[in-house]
């Protein structure tokens, strides 16, 4: 009986140690090849970003490409003029390697374009009045070293930023509160070459919001509610969004500690 008892202990034992190894994914090199859908050739320079890593690295000119992953990763491929990608790593694409990943080409239907030039007279008084005005407005603050956007001019934009500025603990509470993991993972983004060198080329937003896991219109919120103009959020590339997000952020972690 006392031999049966320590026999079944043992195999609860060995049954749970490997429930506990088996719920624990195992990290390894991954490796495949990216080609065209339609010519099956390969794709050099396509950026393959492993969304739960975090880590990013771009093909070859053969269309190869080695990154670490584990079963279950999500990998998502961008290229120029090919329609973005996610893929979920399976055990499969460890076992064989020449696994290959097919990007789909783009289709882009020119609209007409009208080009409307400005009309110069050559008089510079006359034709300052004509060119565009950008209408956002920087406000500084003596004893702070950086300026603060607060978008088109008004009576109430200074006092928008001050709020902002001495009493943001609430607002920014609703906005980072909802999405703490994907906003601790900003920095983890930072660190990567691969995925700043891929955000700087982006202003689409598409990578970003895969990365931080949110909605377009939450990046909006926030670097509006963080008193960046219109015109920034509009103009900036992903990875100077990613740089406001991140500096916004660092602000409520330390407001939120008090």
């Amino acid at each position: 009986m006392k031999k049966f008892l320590i026999c079944t202990l043992c195999l609860i034992s060995l049954v749970g140690f490997s429930q506990e190894s088996e719920g624990e994914p195992v990290v390894q090199e991954f490796q495949a090849i990216v080609v065209n859908a339609q010519s099956s050739s390969p794709l050099e320079s396509v950026h393959v970003v492993n969304l739960n890593r975090v880590v990013g690295t771009i093909t070859n000119k053969k269309g190869e490409f080695s990154m670490t992953a584990a079963v279950n990763d999500t990998l998502y491929f961008s290229y120029l003029g090919f329609k973005s990608q996610k893929i979920r790593v399976t055990n499969d694409m460890f076992r064989f390697k020449d696994t290959k990943i097919a990007l789909t080409e783009l289709a882009y239907a020119l609209e007409e374009v009208v080009v409307r030039p400005y009309s110069l007279t050559g008089y510079l008084e006359i034709d300052i009045k004509n060119l565009p005005i950008n209408n956002s407005y920087q406000y500084s603050i003596s004893g702070l070293p950086t300026s603060y956007e607060a978008g088109s001019k008004s009576p109430g934009a200074v006092t928008k930023v001050l709020g902002s500025i001495l009493n943001p603990a609430d607002l920014l509470r609703n906005l980072f509160g909802k999405k703490p993991a994907q906003m601790r993972k900003m920095r983890q983004i930072k660190e990567d070459d691969d995925i700043r060198d891929l955000l700087a080329s982006k202003f689409d937003r598409e990578t970003l919001t895969e990365l931080l896991q949110i909605d377009k219109v939450d990046i909006d919120d926030i670097l509006s509610n963080c008193n960046y103009s219109t015109s920034f959020i509009k103009t900036a590339n992903d990875l100077q969004i990613l740089d406001a997000i991140s500096s916004c952020y660092e602000e409520y972690k330390v407001l939120n500690r008090k």
